[in-house]
């Protein structure tokens, strides 16, 4: 089985979502890196061209 993008990001929101139900505090660095690697995946293709 292969892991691709298109499989990872909703399972990524999925354990994020379940995360801040759990200990909301935690709300402001799962949004954080959530946008950092979605930002660098999104940017990956580009970078090498």
């Amino acid at each position: 089985m292969t892991l691709n993008l298109v499989l990872l990001q909703p399972l990524v929101a999925l354990f994020a979502g379940i995360l801040i139900l759990a200990i909301p505090r935690l709300l402001n660095y799962i949004v954080a890196i959530y946008l950092i690697l979605a930002g660098i995946a999104g940017l990956w293709p580009h970078m090498f061209r």
